[in-house]
């Protein structure tokens, strides 16, 4: 049974290693870097082997550079345990390391005495005996990563950790502390604007655990945050919402790179006040020209060559939010790219930047791309952002992408059409302009409805297909993330479909599909109100 991986605070703690050997060497420096005093039992020996010679020569450098080490140069006595710790645990001791040969005896007493006092305890190449196991880990900064194999693997977890490490950005610290900066200048902002008690930040920051590493994302991600026009008297608790909600879009959409490069200032500025961009008004050497670019569902292997030249070779390139860091990976890092600030509540004034942004690339003659998600034509504003150019002179050129809508049923198993059970496709909104509800349209038994922008408002959406006559066992499907490595599909029924999805959480972008077409490749196994398929491979 897998164990449960934590990482610990260890400062100030007493961590007792015992035994004069290599690994005791590193037991000892492993828990100073992580601020332990640590008290070495080891007596000092008399055999002058060069690796004993060797050993003790680091031992004393330690003592020497670290005061809160301590070489005791004897045998383990049981009372160690329990005498040798802080005073505010009574002296005993936090966390004791076996670092003796697997042939000692005293391995396992200790062991024994350290359950008994419910002291964490490892000895080394013995499982058995201890109550925890060390990872083999990668620190970069504030970063770390584990690995175990749950002793299955010998030193595969080294190899497996190397090839983690091997595929993360570059910048990946960066981006870690400038995320941990970003979070403290919107806590620290929010604190002193903030009239009300503490209980009222308590309640702001509703969701307990959202902070903590392993925090997922759940349904409320991209739940609907309505935008007030002209409203000088909107609730602070709401624009303080609407940030945190901000923030957490930042992390799940901005590529590494990005948010390595990220400026605290510049972001800090924009949302507290939501400012447009400021156009340029310069004189242009030549006219500049402007592309509206679909970028497919996610898998960079799904833009077209047109799209693909277009982002290439481009001075400036303006990116939906939710363009997948993989296609943006393909932009060359002497274009210019901006990612659209669409943060809860901020969708106009960030539609507006963007905007105002390709006016002035263009007025300085400059080639544009603005880089949907899918097609700009289906739900992507992509005939509003036509008709604005064409009417300050500059007529977009438009190439399609391959819209989540009818790619997403099939790397789903879902054939949106298929005799005798789906005859016609509709693919609709579940979101109006400014957060207004869509249309519902009426239910066609041998129809499949695939709506877009839906999940944030989803309790919403099946309640109105319920009232609209809609009949709640018919198939549906939720596919998140269509074409990318860690695309979720949850199968279930319209009845089941609100309650699978707050219960699996958010992982955005996704697609809402109903209709029996939903049930004719894969089934819901019998007894299930719902299933959820992982993952998703292309050639």
């Amino acid at each position: 049974m897998p164990g449960l991986l934590i990482s610990q605070n260890c400062i100030s703690q007493t961590h007792l290693v015992i035994g004069s050997t290599a690994l005791s060497l590193t037991r000892v420096s492993k828990s100073l870097e992580c601020g332990a005093n640590v008290i070495l039992i080891a007596p000092k020996t008399s055999e002058a082997t060069q690796t004993l010679a060797v050993w003790e020569t680091e031992i004393q450098a330690k003592e020497a550079s670290y005061p809160n080490f301590t070489w005791i140069q004897r045998e383990f006595q049981d009372d160690d345990l329990t005498i040798l710790g802080r005073d505010e645990v009574d002296n005993v001791v936090d966390t004791v390391f076996v670092a003796l040969h697997s042939t000692s005896v005293l391995g396992t007493r200790i062991s024994a005495l350290c359950k008994r006092l419910r002291i964490p305890v490892n000895v080394a190449d013995s499982p058995a005996l201890s109550t925890f196991t060390l990872l083999s880990t990668h620190t970069d900064g504030p970063l770390q990563i584990g690995v175990t194999t749950s002793g299955k693997g010998c030193r595969l977890a080294s190899r497996i950790r190397r090839e983690i490490v091997s595929s993360l950005p570059r910048d990946i610290a960066q981006a870690c502390n400038k995320v941990g900066e970003l979070k403290r200048t919107i806590e620290k902002d929010d604190a002193q604007d903030l009239d009300h008690q503490s209980a009222t930040l308590d309640a702001l920051y509703h969701d307990v655990g959202q902070n903590d590493d392993d925090a997922v994302q759940n349904h409320k991600f991209n739940q609907l945050v309505l935008e007030e026009e002209n409203d000088l008297e909107k609730s602070r608790d709401l624009k303080k919402k609407q940030r945190l909600r901000w923030l957490s879009q930042v992390v799940e959409y901005y590529p590494f790179a990005q948010l390595a490069a990220i400026s605290i200032d510049d972001l800090s500025s924009q949302y507290r006040q939501g400012n447009s961009f400021t156009t340029n008004e310069g004189v242009p050497n030549k006219k500049g020209s402007i592309a509206l670019v679909g970028s497919g569902p996610g898998a960079p292997g799904l833009l077209t060559t047109s799209a693909l030249a277009a982002i290439t070779t481009a001075d400036l390139v303006l990116a939906d939010k939710l363009v997948p860091a993989g296609v943006l990976d393909l932009i060359p890092r002497h274009v210019e790219t901006f990612i659209a600030r669409k943060f809860p509540g901020n969708a106009e004034a960030a539609q507006e930047e963007l905007l105002n942004m390709g006016i002035a690339a263009l007025k300085e003659g400059k080639s544009v791309v603005r880089l949907k998600q899918g097609d700009p034509y289906l739900f992507g504003r992509g005939a509003e952002e036509y008709l604005f150019f064409s009417k300050h002179g500059y007529r977009p050129t438009v190439i399609p992408g391959i819209t989540s809508a009818l790619s997403g049923p099939l790397l789903a198993a879902i054939s949106p059409t298929h005799r005798e059970v789906a005859d016609q496709v509709l693919i609709c909104t579940g979101t109006g302009r400014k957060g207004a509800a869509p249309t519902i349209p009426e239910f066609v038994e041998s129809r499949t409805t695939i709506f877009l922008m839906a999940l944030h408002r989803l309790a919403d959406v099946t309640i109105w297909l319920r009232d609209a006559g809609w009949r709640m066992d018919v198939p549906c499907a939720i596919i998140e993330r269509a074409s990318c490595p860690d695309q979720r599909v949850i199968r279930t029924t319209l009845e089941h479909v609100a309650e699978a999805f707050e219960t699996a959480g958010s992982r955005p972008p996704g697609i809402l599909v109903i209709g029996k077409s939903c049930a004719v490749i894969e089934q819901i196994p019998e007894g299930q109100t719902w299933m959820i398929d992982e993952g998703c491979t292309l050639f």
